[in-house]
């Protein structure tokens, strides 16, 4: 009778152990913390689109917006791993260092870092090729332009941004070798006074189509303004210059984040570098507008087949830099090696990496 007692006893402590298993596997305390405002456009804007995608009841998600870059984001951080949240999402550039900073007094928490480039045992890392649309989009700009000068507002000299410039500018010169790609740098992600006034900039230069890497529409907004095609970015701007807007560069982030959590509840997580493509619906190209000829249409979406099937490469040599120099050799594809390293622009870009 004792034996039996002691057997039911371990029994049921190993039954109440796999119950707090299944309950923190299917409990998940999730964190996401933004550089910017939520608003109603741009990165962040995007980022939690892809949240909202996610809700469910068996989830407990907290936000943070508006979080600074570097080592002032470093107590919010803590504070999430501090508290026993499984999975902490940092989704800006600038959180890098304090993430890998806390990750390693919390080993039990996983963070994953959204564009960083580095990782550890439980740090990954996730973004896009957003190259593959950028490319797109350059297409449609080179084919709108009549002043063949085209805008593009830029953030930060950091390869992420410089990749985005060059993929869109070898769209545009793919169907127009004679447009030139003006670039001016804010240095933010999110300010839309200085955002329009690199707008204001770029208008002076004459360009009637811009685009940008910013966190807002500011600029998307100025454009039509000024009676200049615009290009979005993050999500489909169309709503903020419905009679300007050509197309955008979206990003669908709920892959990311599904994947991600469906890995954590089996217990197959594994920290790495993700960099998916269009082929996976991370990121993609918004409906065209009927501005656009449909001649122009029925490229870009022809080309967009074939960055799906793996039949085209953006980076595919000959490519030369601003200097006139050989960067990729003819029927050479850039690694993702250079990719991510990029420091160089191509030719037909105006401006300098500052």
């Amino acid at each position: 009778m004792k034996k039996t007692k002691i057997v039911i006893s371990i029994i049921i402590i190993q039954l109440i152990f796999v119950l707090q298993v299944q309950s923190k596997s299917n409990n998940l305390k999730i964190a996401f913390i933004y550089v910017s405002p939520v608003g109603d456009a741009g990165w962040t804007y995007a980022h939690d689109q892809g949240r909202k995608a996610i809700e469910a009841s068996d989830l407990t998600i907290e936000v943070v917006e508006s979080v600074d870059e570097g080592i002032q984001s470093e107590p919010i951080i803590e504070y999430f791993a501090k508290n026993h949240y499984d999975i902490i999402f940092a989704t800006s550039y600038g959180y890098m260092d304090p993430v890998l900073k806390v990750a390693k007094m919390y080993p039990d928490v996983i963070f994953m870092h959204c564009s960083g480039g580095k990782q550890s045992k439980n740090v990954g890392t996730y973004f896009g090729r957003m190259y593959q649309p950028r490319f797109l989009t350059g297409i449609i700009a080179g084919a709108m332009t009549k002043s063949n000068q085209i805008g593009f507002i830029a953030a930060y000299p950091i390869s992420e941004v410089i990749r985005g410039i060059n993929a869109f500018a070898i769209g545009v010169k793919s169907i127009n070798p004679k447009a030139q790609v003006h670039v001016v740098w804010t240095k933010t992600w999110f300010d839309p006074k200085k955002e329009k006034v690199a707008a204001a900039t770029l208008f002076d230069k004459g360009v009637d189509v811009i685009t940008q890497h910013q966190d807002s529409p500011a600029a998307i907004i100025a454009a039509q303004k000024k009676n200049v095609y615009a290009i979005g970015y993050n999500v489909d701007m169309h709503h903020f210059a419905p009679r300007f807007h050509l197309a955008s560069s979206v990003w669908n982030w709920s892959i990311i984040y599904e994947n991600t959590i469906d890995q954590v509840r089996q217990g197959q997580w594994k920290s790495q570098n993700i960099w998916w493509g269009i082929k996976t619906g991370l990121v993609d190209i918004s409906t065209i507008s009927n501005i656009v000829p449909k001649s122009i249409r029925q490229i870009v979406m022809a080309k967009r087949k074939e960055l799906i099937a793996g039949t085209y490469s953006v980076f595919k040599g000959p490519i030369k830099d601003q200097s006139g120099k050989i960067r990729i050799p003819m029927n050479k594809i850039a690694s993702d090696k250079q990719l991510l390293d990029m420091k160089w622009f191509v030719e037909g870009v105006q401006g300098a990496i500052e």
